[in-house]
């Protein structure tokens, strides 16, 4: 598996990397969580920009100015994210009702707001959910290829785990439409499912990963997986400095003390 190196964080390698959410509904409240978050243990920033209430319409429409205004709201922002954070890596992220976020765009609307920030060079990833896309992601990867950031491929599932071989197939696929790193995050049922959604990491770890693989069963369920990545190869797990993202996520100081135990373990020391 190769890694990946955004800023002076590398992705792949030693310890799973720990993501911190921002998930405020007004500019005032993102750009305090940001700043508070320069004060943990974060190694990457994810911004959520499905949450942000303030540039959103419900439903906008790409050809009004409602929409426009909304892009110049978003880059604006990600700009002022970019100030307060420095040199932290900094995930952009727009996700979709479908899979499981807050707001809904259009195909269109998705690919254009997605260029658009990385365009601005504000952000060092992108998340690309492998549905909205669609049949054009790989064309879509190569878009954003053009500018100064890596793409993290992403597949949601909120209602339940799906098979292994269908987990392992849908990261193959990200895969090779070009991601940087692809990203699986399913919905447990019963204890078994979780154990289904690591056996799919090792998996692809073990026979088809060229990239690093990001991977969580949610809910309370499923936390273990986001504290043992390293022993079955997830380079990254979320953790929270306020607010959680997802079902599942534990605080971010009480996660890096886990991840730092296992590490040392898995390191022999």
């Amino acid at each position: 598996m190769k890694s990946v190196t955004v800023r002076d964080v590398v992705i792949g390698e030693g310890r799973p990397k720990i993501c911190v959410p921002i998930v405020g509904r007004t500019l005032d409240e993102i750009l305090r969580e940001a700043g508070k978050i320069t004060e943990f243990p974060a190694d990457v920033v994810e911004w959520r920009a499905d949450w942000y209430a303030e540039a959103l319409e419900e439903n906008p429409d790409a050809e009004t100015d409602s929409f426009e205004h909304m892009l110049k709201r978003m880059e604006e922002t990600a700009l002022r994210l970019r100030q307060i954070l420095g040199e932290r890596p900094l995930l952009f992220t727009f996700r979709t009702k479908a899979e499981g976020g807050e707001r809904t765009l259009t195909p269109a609307q998705y690919e254009q707001l997605n260029e658009m920030i990385a365009a601005s060079g504000a952000v060092d990833l992108i998340d690309v959910e492998l549905f909205t896309a669609g049949s054009h992601m790989k064309e879509f990867m190569e878009v954003l290829h053009q500018y100064p950031v890596k793409v993290v491929a992403s597949s949601h599932d909120f209602a339940a785990t799906p098979s292994k071989d269908e987990m392992v197939g849908r990261m193959c696929r990200m895969q090779e439409c070009g991601a940087d790193l692809v990203k699986m995050a399913v919905m447990p049922r019963c204890r078994q499912d979780v154990l289904t959604l690591l056996s799919a990491v090792v998996e692809m770890n073990e026979n088809h990963a060229e990239t690093p693989v990001i991977a969580m069963s949610m809910s309370a369920m499923g936390v273990a997986s986001r504290l043992v990545g390293e022993c079955f190869g997830s380079a990254l797990t979320f953790g929270a400095a306020g607010q959680a993202s997802a079902p599942g996520q534990i605080g971010v100081e009480n996660l890096k003390i886990v991840l730092d135990i296992i590490h040392q373990g898995v390191e022999g020391k």
